[in-house]
């Protein structure tokens, strides 16, 4: 009988534990396995350009690791997924675990159906080096914050990286055509397993030993490799074990430990999100009155200067327009733009939310959720709500020189440094711009150090 591995959240063929069970159990019973992708409609309409045309180069990439054996078909999975099983009389199909709100209540679905052909779904392994769920507490509750989930984690461990599978008997499949990337002008990286390892091991060689002194600073000393983990183009388990091999002479120990820790917040969120899905549409603590959010005409208006990078204050401005231009923000970027549009317009965290999983191409349920609840100081572990980041403040420690707001706001080209930064303080006579084919920068939609008053007005009232 056929095996099906069912290709989702996991687009490689090293250290994947699903599709090498898939691989040894057609061994054992003689026959082939069929690497299947399915496209579904449900998540194709959601994403942004940028990452549908990830997605469609990393499946091209699968498909050639794979010898062109990659079978697309195009549809919902509870039904193509079934369809499939019956007709080639398969008898199980091996997935990744999906742990995410979707993803579980498709495999629920997908498992029943599969069930009436006397077929089954096989979950083995999942997206995280420590699966959702399996880091507790001594009385089996879970974690609400992270330092001591942090220090769990670390005493659980994680199994090594699965071998990859040898000699795969892939099934000669009927498949639709791999889709095609969009057209975009966004700059995207290289897409597939192979470059996000190369881009893994040069970061370990050349940029990881930076990585503390410059991980704030846009352009400096990321990984890159958000895309590459959110698509399992790379495991976190590689990562991990490639962290744990390197000497001090390539990273010191303190390096390795914070870099690390960021893969432990990956897990983080997605454990918090496993146990409150509800966390993907709704604040888990109440932090202001209903009525301190904006609405109607307020609130629309807010959210299109802030997501076309139109508010009049650079910092903001610069990572708005870049994630417009290439779905990529940098993560001290997502942190000010997040905590502007919550603290500063006071628009609901949900509609900032929306916004980055439709452009991001690293968009993930989990940690996109999860970190604009920590921002908002509604999460389960979040800044607390009385921390407001100030946008020029941030960019002048973050970017002294002006060089990234330059970059992305080309309306400011022509200043640098504290200028960049604070446009509204130069003389008239000295801020001509540099090119009259630009648009005047916008004028600052509002006074901060008001909006923070405000901000902390609202959460004093807050069980008012």
């Amino acid at each position: 009988m056929t095996t099906l591995h069912w290709f989702r959240r996991d687009l490689r063929v090293a250290d994947n534990p699903a599709l090498a069970a898939a691989s040894d159990a057609a061994r054992d019973a003689a026959s082939d396995v069929v690497p299947l992708f399915v496209l579904d409609p449900a998540l194709w309409a959601t994403a942004g350009v940028p990452r549908r045309s990830h997605l469609a180069r990393s499946l091209a990439r699968l498909d050639e690791a794979l010898g062109g054996a990659l079978v697309v078909r195009l549809g919902d999975p509870s039904e193509v997924v079934p369809a499939l099983v019956a007709e080639l009389d398969a008898e199980a199909v091996y997935v990744t675990a999906a742990l995410e709100p979707y993803g579980r209540r498709r495999d629920e679905q997908v498992a029943a159906r599969l069930g009436d052909l006397r077929a089954e779904l096989r979950p083995v392994g999942s997206p995280y080096a420590v699966s959702p769920g399996r880091v507790r507490k001594s009385d089996g509750d879970p974690y609400q914050v992270f330092t001591p989930f942090h220090r769990a984690w670390l005493d659980h461990g994680w199994r090594a990286p699965a071998a990859a599978p040898q000699d795969s008997p892939w099934a000669d499949v009927r498949s639709d055509p791999l889709p095609e990337p969009p057209e975009t002008s966004a700059d995207l990286p290289p897409a597939g397993e192979k470059a996000a390892l190369g881009r893994w091991h040069d970061f370990l060689a050349d940029e990881l030993v930076h990585y503390v002194e410059d991980r704030d600073v846009p352009g400096r000393a990321t990984s890159g490799l958000s895309t590459a983990l959110k698509w399992g183009e790379i495991h976190p388990r590689t990562m991990l074990r490639d962290l744990a091999q390197l000497d001090a002479n390539t990273a010191p120990p303190e390096v390795v430990a914070a870099y690390r820790r960021q893969l432990a917040w990956r897990d983080f969120h997605a454990d918090v999100l496993f146990h409150h899905p509800s966390a993907r549409t709704r604040s888990l603590k109440r932090v202001v009155p209903d009525d301190a959010w904006a609405t109607g005409t307020e609130e629309s208006e807010a959210l299109e200067r802030w997501a076309t990078g139109t508010t009049g204050f650079p910092f903001v401005d610069a990572g708005m327009r870049e994630l417009l231009a290439t779905g990529r923000m940098h993560n001290r970027l997502r942190m000010v733009v997040a905590s502007f549009l919550v603290k500063d317009l006071h628009v609901r965290w949900q509609r900032g939310a929306e916004h980055f999983m439709r452009h991001l191409v690293d968009g993930d349920v989990a940690q996109n959720q999860l970190n604009w609840q920590w921002v908002a100081g509604t999460g389960r572990d979040a800044a607390p709500y009385f921390r407001v980041f100030n946008p020029v403040t941030q960019g002048l420690k973050f970017d002294p020189d002006g060089t990234y707001v330059r970059r992305w706001v080309p309306e400011l080209r022509h200043l640098s440094g504290k200028s960049a930064h604070e446009p509204w303080k130069v003389p008239d006579d000295l801020f001509a711009a540099p090119d009259p084919a630009l648009p005047a920068y916008p004028e600052r939609m509002v006074d901060h150090a008001h909006e923070r008053e405000r901000t902390l007005e609202d959460f004093a009232r807050r069980d008012g």
